[in-house]
């Protein structure tokens, strides 16, 4: 008989299960993890016996469960590389019993491969949803609480497919808080559900995992055992619907929801959840083993389609571009000049206010985001940056691309201009840093209605734009020339045209070019509009695409891959996550929202109040309107999911809580899945753990949406 492996690796756990080809669960174990004893190692090459590092420790352990199931231990097959193959060998490791194994858990690394032959990896999302509908088919909500984090699948009926969230950072609403709490009380974990008193009114902050198991400890000699239990297990519950709780707005509280995971083993979290939620909560059997059980789910569904897959990534024409290196030199030489004067005045500029202006003035612009965008490839000295700017009084209450700016040293230059949306935080760091460098009297912030429905909006932008030309016409010294703005105007229409075609071959072409590259390219936010060389990139750019089409419909149509959209930023000091997304996931990103260019035509002769439509209709000053492009433009470009980044966790005006509530539930409407990522565009350090098993199940149900498994594209018969 075939038999079919599941292991799930987490934060605190190993947990393994084996089913045959029937689906019947065979054997089952949960194990602690123990961090290995510190000290020099040396390798014996007998990892069942030795086990002496973590990966042996994993591999010796496995080789336990296998005795204990009565299986062979050294009959694991796995289709892998030649080298990984001969490693299995050597461990007595040949085709048997076991006829396929999948893997999942945040523990999988990449050396896992060689202690552990597997033949697919799975997120731990898809793993619990398969683990669930084996014994549950018509389930459409499910909780799983591990050591590390919390998530909330949720089966939506009018797309028809997953969607999910996970927690993030925190401890808060995670196994290891249990652990923690019943540490501080000196009682086992699994003891404590017995110990509760269920009658308790007893609450603790389930705002922060630390303080509230600090909280716990400091009222142990005051408060009976059972309800300081009862506290502790209500902030369990409440936290974690607190983290993902929101996936649960519209779900029918006629349909239970499962809890599974390691917590789901504390009845009273549960009994709190059923409290909170009104609905019924049910703890499956295997509950503690629900990841390992559906990845040993899907590794029976994986054999019957091997063969039929298709591995192969999406290819893309390799002509480097010269667009590229255009834009690299001007960036040199805009942000990492050498600092010799030219003569020519030096203006400090958000990422909003027009450029045309500055450019038509003859002026050296620095967009301070851009520039502090730069640094986010060197971490050291980000690091360096935002402890000078701690220094200061600036903490992570504020955004790290303005701490970054308030920890670099910069020549005063000899104006500043910002708006006062959609980023008021940079407004008033732009009016910080002019009262430290002291030209107070030489910055100048427009003031931006967020949309057109106001009808002085209008006026009201182009009035300040004619103050901001009188301010720097007497700090420069010298007259604004009509005829260059009015050049200037008809310059950045050129370069419109350009990028509203670039951008229409992408909307209708197979992949044309990594959005892991494309999104740096930022047209939106370029500093260049009105000047020839903005034109000539973008001519440059439209030609290289018009090639790279021809070379992609060779190979390649509309509907054979996914089609994303990347919203808001990418993380500037790694592209890793969107590499991931198009080289581990296969799934590219056609279009980036920062390359979107969805302004009317500027009136050369009306400059001013053109420029004030522009600045209104780019997006991101009205969310509506914002929301709107994301809808027309799904339609026409045939997206198949959007990814939205949300810098600083849901703090940015750009991407906060509400933008994200109202365009998940406008994309709803037109039947579009979209994935919010947390995480920080500059600082590194706290980039969740949690990103890529976001980004992995996020494909996964797009993968079954659109093909039908959740492991990727078929070949083409």
């Amino acid at each position: 008989m075939k038999y079919y492996l599941g292991i799930d690796i987490g934060s605190t756990t190993f947990k393994a299960v084996v089913i045959t080809d029937k689906g019947r669960v065979v054997h089952t174990t949960y194990q602690r993890t123990k961090p290995v004893d510190s000290g020099q190692l040396s390798c014996t090459g007998r990892c069942t016996s030795c086990g002496r590092c973590n990966m042996g420790a994993l591999k010796k352990t496995l080789a336990t469960f296998f005795s204990e199931a009565g299986l062979n231990a050294g009959n694991i097959a796995c289709e892998t590389t030649a080298e990984v193959a001969k490693s299995a060998l050597d461990s007595g490791i040949t085709a048997g019993n076991i006829a396929c194994t999948v893997v999942t858990g945040s523990q999988i690394v990449e050396d896992t491969k060689r202690f552990i032959p597997y033949d697919f990896q799975v997120s731990e999302v898809s793993a619990h949803v398969a683990g669930a509908k084996r014994y549950y088919p018509n389930v459409d909500a499910i909780i799983d609480c591990g050591g590390q984090d919390s998530k909330c699948m949720v089966f939506n009926h009018k797309m028809g497919m997953w969607v999910s969230m996970m927690s993030g950072v925190c401890a808060a609403g995670t196994g290891s808080y249990l652990d923690s709490v019943a540490a501080k009380l000196g009682i086992p974990v699994e003891e404590m559900a017995d110990k509760v008193n269920y009658d308790a009114k007893t609450e603790f902050s389930s705002v922060c995992a630390v303080l509230s198991a600090t909280s716990i400890n400091k009222f142990k000699n005051r408060i009976p055992m059972g309800d300081l239990l009862a506290g502790a297990c209500r902030a369990q519950a409440r936290t974690i619907l607190n983290g993902v709780g929101q996936m649960l707005m519209h779900h029918d509280p006629s349909h239970p929801i499962l809890f599974q995971g390691g917590v789901a083993s504390n009845h009273a979290v549960a009994y709190f959840m059923k409290e909170i939620t009104g609905c019924e909560i049910i703890i499956p059997e295997f509950h503690n083993v629900m990841g390992a059980l559906g990845a040993a789910v899907l590794a029976l569904e994986y054999s019957k389609l091997r063969g039929k897959l298709d591995p192969d990534p999406v290819q893309y024409e390799p002509t480097r571009q010269k667009s590229t290196a255009m834009r690299v030199a001007n960036n040199k030489r805009a942000f990492i000049f050498s600092g010799k004067d030219d003569g020519r005045p030096t203006v400090w500029r958000n990422l909003f206010f027009p450029t045309e202006i500055l450019n038509a003035f003859g002026a050296r612009t620095l967009t301070l985001e851009t520039y502090a965008a730069l640094f986010g490839r060197s971490t050291k000295r980000v690091k360096a940056a935002l402890d000078a700017a701690a220094r200061k009084g600036f903490d992570q209450q504020t955004c790290t691309f303005l701490r970054v700016l308030e920890g670099l040293p910069l020549k005063k230059p000899d104006f500043a201009v910002s708006t006062s949306q959609p980023c008021q935080q940079g407004e008033r760091i732009f009016a910080d840093l002019a009262r430290t460098y002291g030209f107070e009297d030489r910055f100048f912030s427009l003031h931006t209605p967020i949309n057109l429905a106001n009808t002085n909006a209008v006026g009201q932008i182009a009035d300040g734009l004619r103050q901001s030309v009188e301010r720097m016409e007497e700090a420069f010294g010298y007259k604004l020339d009509p005829a260059r703005l009015e050049e200037a105007c008809v310059l950045s229409n050129l370069a419109a045209d350009y990028s509203r075609k670039c951008n229409e071959l992408r909307w209708t072409s197979p992949p044309l070019v990594r959005g892991s590259e494309a999104v740096y390219n930022a047209a939106i936010f370029s500093q260049l509009w009105g000047t020839q060389e903005l034109v000539d990139i973008q001519k440059t750019y439209y030609e290289e695409l018009l090639q790279k089409k021809e070379w992609a419909e060779k190979r390649y149509s509309i509907e054979d891959t996914h089609r994303l959209l990347w919203l808001h930023l990418p993380p500037f000091y790694d592209s890793k996550h969107l590499d991931y997304i198009e080289t581990v996931c296969n799934a590219p990103i056609v279009f980036e929202e920062t390359n979107y260019v969805g302004w009317a035509p500027l009136d050369p002769k009306h400059p001013f109040e053109s420029l004030a439509r522009k600045l209104l209709t780019t997006g991101f000053l009205d969310p509506k309107l914002r929301v709107k492009y994301v809808k027309d433009l799904s339609a026409k470009a045939k997206f198949t999911g959007c990814i939205l980044y949300t810098h600083g966790f849901g703090r940015c005006s750009l991407a906060d809580r509400p933008f994200t509530k109202l365009l998940r539930e406008e994309l709803e409407e037109i039947g579009l899945p979209m994935l919010a990522l947390e995480g920080d565009c500059m600082d590194a350090s706290i980039d969740p753990c949690s990103t890529t098993t976001k980004i992995a199940s996020f494909v996964e149900s797009l993968n079954l949406k659109k093909y039908g498994n959740l492991f990727g594209r078929m070949k083409r018969v």
